[in-house]
């Protein structure tokens, strides 16, 4: 299944995230998740773990085509050349031509470099270098500033939004603004997947609490990219061909903490 971009390209609405993997299993999860069925690949520079992806790329039978492959470029490269320094030293490690979606990882508002370095970005994909552009962490404001300055809004935001923060701002201005959003750490960093109410839904349909997690975020039009550092749980993450229903999707709202429920850090003032 996948999502129709608002540059008019297609997305799958699930992937694997290889944020956390130990860099000496990136490259053997990856190609699990690749043989498993999975065809998007989530990675950034700030991973360090790039290279051992592209290695599972060059490995993988799976036609290139066939694959979404997104890396992000890290606050401390921010700045039109330096962004576009830190692209070409990135598609160098993924072994790739062309990249199918490129984003700024954080805004770092406190450097106020966000801005030239969205223009890098566009400029890399009117050259055809990058199909998709995107960014990670950018709160309303900033997405504004963004169209506001260059004309061209982000297809797509990656957000840390779970049950227990469901980001429900974001996710209205990114409906109004044609921005699909993004799910990093989807599952809440697996403290989801003990609450009792996620138990319960997962016992009614005979599923696990993480794929009932991952059914709830795809049922609501968003991307979800799990990551995980064992083989049967990136097979059973990609098993979520079944319903929630009303009475689910009321239970899971009644979850949400607002901010207060983040795990990660607050992108107002990190990086």
């Amino acid at each position: 299944m996948k999502i129709t971009l608002a540059d008019g390209n297609t997305i799958p609405v699930l992937g694997l995230g290889v944020a956390g993997i130990p860099i000496d299993a990136t490259a053997e999860m990856t190609g699990v998740a690749i043989d498993a069925g999975y065809r998007l690949i989530d990675t950034a520079v700030i991973y360090k773990n790039e290279a051992e992806v592209g290695e599972a790329l060059a490995a993988t039978k799976t036609p290139r085509d066939g694959l979404f492959i997104t890396t992000k470029v890290w606050p401390d490269r921010y700045g039109f050349d330096e962004v576009r320094a830190s692209f070409d030293e990135s598609m160098s490690r993924l072994g790739l031509g062309r990249l199918d979606m490129l984003m700024l990882h954080w805004p770092a508002p406190a450097t106020d470099l966000y801005v030239e370095s969205w223009r890098a970005l566009i400029e890399l994909q009117q050259a055809g270098r990058v199909s998709s552009i995107g960014v990670s962490n950018f709160f309303p404001t900033q997405l504004q500033r963004l169209a506001d300055e260059t004309g061209i809004m982000p297809a797509i935001n990656q957000l840390e939004l779970h049950p227990y923060t469901q980001r429900l701002e974001e996710q209205a201005f990114h409906a109004a603004n044609n921005i699909i959003t993004e799910c990093w750490s989807p599952l809440g960093r697996s403290r989801c997947l003990d609450d009792p109410a996620i138990v319960a839904i997962a016992e009614k349909h005979g599923r696990t609490s993480a794929q009932v997690i991952l059914r709830w975020h795809i049922e609501a039009g968003r991307i979800a990219i799990p990551r995980s550092k064992t083989p049967e749980r990136i097979r059973q993450n990609l098993d979520i061909a079944f319903s929630l229903d009303r009475d689910d999707h009321a239970a899971m709202a009644a979850l949400d903490q607002g901010l207060a429920g983040k795990l990660g850090p607050d992108p107002e003032i990190a990086r």
